[in-house]
């Protein structure tokens, strides 16, 4: 995808997916057309689950920081 796929933000992404669903389901529209939707649709999934793989990453060394955080602290109070 270009730049400006790129930069497009993950709540888009998902409701372009839900609008290539939807469209997709529509049988009026021609197999040219099915098979184009269906790639966008493969891209924006992919580009959807990068999104959220590096949010879960994220937010695993984020609970990582809060924990090494608590531990300190629980040595401080030991004493």
């Amino acid at each position: 995808m270009g730049k400006k796929a790129d930069k497009e933000t993950f709540e888009k992404k998902i409701t372009r997916l839900e609008e290539i669903s939807s469209q997709l389901e529509n049988e009026d529209i021609g197999l040219e057309e099915a098979i184009t939707l269906y790639e966008e649709g493969i891209e924006l999934s992919k580009s959807c689950i990068t999104s959220l793989k590096k949010a879960e990453l994220k937010i695993t060394e984020l609970k990582k920081k809060l924990d090494d955080i608590s531990a300190v602290e629980e040595g401080l109070f030991e004493e």
